[in-house]
């Protein structure tokens, strides 16, 4: 409990470190919500990084979010912002709709790009993004899709006990209590790229394929609840959706903006990835040779809040060991072990120190970001690379396809860039 409050009491109140002469100077297109988790904390404790603008559609908006957040520059348009030759780089949590047209502009004014996930309305646009001529040229702009949760040590000590090859199934959830985000909420905004397989999905999405190693080979399934009569019935409230693999296993994942539990009560459940595999023989000297007996082991691996693991996560390792005869598979004798273990810093040797614990999912994604811009902080071996991105819009148009709901719409402005 005490380092769970001093943990929690840290990422509230970071140190701020004087800032760097030639600090990557940040704009922020947008007064989002989510920026001040995203970007505008993180920064706090990062040396080599100022939020130094902000620009709305709103000027009273953007002028009283600078305010609140101490940004010293407030400019009248998204396009004035770009222009700004002070900017290094440019934030984008806009509606999905209009993460492509801006990313594009933004790479076109020579700007680094954080853009928020899913990056575009889908893959088609996807790929004409990542892979824009803007991205090869000489001392191209990075462009990174924010998807922060990959980034934590948590996620890696996850995947440590995870054997891709040998995974028979996979189980990924997110989901928001029912009247958290009203029937309005722009997420339900189809022709602004709305969805919760644009949203919580592009989470367990993601997790779906870090877990296998590679691309799913076909959606088998895809259930939508859609949103009820009266809104946008192109927009899915709800997804269900399960992917074969190649090496045969299964993914699925359950996600929700509205969960109910009973009636009109909101429900509840803990973001989770649930991993199975399959039966592995083990070497067991204490068995002795030529007695027919055999050891196998089932191993199951869950980790909880996968999502916002600085907080609180915990990884769960279950082992089902069995020794049983060779000929008949007859069981002799079975046992349990589980493990319990967390990360909230790195373990391995080549990256102890790097961070602490009390840095966020977007801490450390904001750490690679600039690492990789600057060459300067700590390199976690962690990266989101263009072509991880439109293969993960591809698993993404594979759900939508299969549920027979059209795809997030085009942005107009692909026909001129």
């Amino acid at each position: 409990m005490l380092s769970f409050m001093r943990r929690n009491w840290a990422l509230a109140y970071p140190e701020k470190p004087a800032k760097n002469q030639d600090a990557l100077r940040i704009g922020l297109l947008g007064a989002s919500t989510i920026a001040p988790i995203a970007v505008i904390g993180p920064a706090k404790s990062h040396p080599d990084v100022i939020v130094a603008a902000v620009a709305a559609r709103d000027q009273k908006r953007a002028n009283a979010y600078a305010k609140l957040h101490g940004i010293p520059i407030v400019h009248t348009s998204y396009q004035e912002l770009i222009d700004d030759p002070s900017i290094d780089a440019i934030y984008i949590p806009l509606p999905n709709g209009l993460h492509y047209e801006w990313a594009l502009k933004a790479l076109k004014a020579h700007k680094h790009v954080l853009l928020e996930k899913p990056s575009t309305s889908n893959a088609s646009e996807a790929a004409s993004l990542f892979r824009s001529p803007l991205l090869t040229q000489p001392n191209a702009p990075v462009l990174l899709e924010a998807f922060h949760a990959r980034f934590h040590p948590a996620c890696a000590a996850f995947l440590k006990h995870v054997d891709a090859p040998n995974v028979v199934s996979a189980y990924s959830t997110l989901t928001c209590p029912r009247y958290v985000f009203p029937e309005t909420d722009i997420r339900f905004d189809y022709d602004i790229g709305g969805g919760v397989t644009m949203d919580m999905g592009a989470y367990t999405t993601l997790f779906l394929r870090l877990i296998f190693g590679t691309e799913p080979e076909e959606c088998l399934e895809a259930v939508p609840r859609l949103m009820p009569k009266g809104f946008d019935q192109r927009c899915d409230q709800a997804m269900y959706a399960k992917w074969r693999f190649p090496n045969g296993g299964l993914g699925t994942m359950d996600v929700d903006l509205s969960l109910h539990a009973w009636g009109p009560t909101p429900g509840f459940r803990w973001p989770s990835c649930e991993v199975a595999h399959g039966e592995t023989l083990v070497e067991d000297e204490s068995l002795g040779e030529g007695t027919g007996k055999e050891h196998v082991v089932v191993k199951k691996v869950i980790i909880w809040n996968m999502v916002m693991p600085v907080v609180w996560h915990r990884i769960d390792i279950m082992e089902q060991h069995t020794i049983r005869r060779s000929d008949d598979k007859k069981t002799l004798k079975t046992w349990t072990r589980t493990e319990y273990q967390k990360a909230y810093t790195w373990q391995d040797e080549a990256r102890k120190g790097q961070g602490n614990e009390s840095w966020s999912t977007y801490r450390h994604q904001l750490e690679q970001f600039v690492h990789r811009i600057k060459g300067r902080g700590f390199s976690s071996g962690v990266w989101m690379d263009g072509e991880d991105s439109v293969k993960q819009m591809e698993m993404i148009d594979s759900a939508y396809k299969k549920a027979g709901l059209p795809l997030r719409p085009t942005s107009s402005y692909q026909e001129t860039a």
